[in-house]
């Protein structure tokens, strides 16, 4: 079976904190993930109010494939070559309930000016 759908290719970041023994930030580390076959759904632009006139939200619904090990949550994804931030924490679609390719949805956003 061919899909007609065709999946793009993203970077995932994730920043790891480290603290010390009386709990302070000591340094982080960054990890990218690079996942082949999301769709990327754009989704609403939203001009700002009027204190920012030259302000704009934009965000996207990427759709993960199965078998992709990656934590979403907290992390960057760089969508066709704009970072966005991951907005909650996306969770896997049952198994049984996903014949397609994709079983992980998530929304991603980006706020300029």
């Amino acid at each position: 079976m061919t899909c007609l759908i065709a999946g793009e290719t993203v970077t995932v970041r994730n920043i790891e904190q480290a603290f010390d023994e009386l709990g302070e930030p000591t340094g982080a580390t960054s990890t990218e993930t690079t996942v082949d076959n999301v769709v990327v759904c754009p989704g609403a632009t939203a001009d700002l109010d009027s204190t920012r006139p030259n302000g704009v939200t934009v965000a996207y619904t990427l759709c993960f494939p199965k078998g992709c090990d990656v934590r979403l949550k907290g992390a960057t994804v760089n969508v066709r070559g704009v970072d966005c931030l991951v907005v909650g924490d996306p969770q896997r679609y049952t198994e049984e309930n996903t014949p397609g390719p994709w079983n992980l949805t998530c929304e991603v956003t980006r706020t300029d000016g």
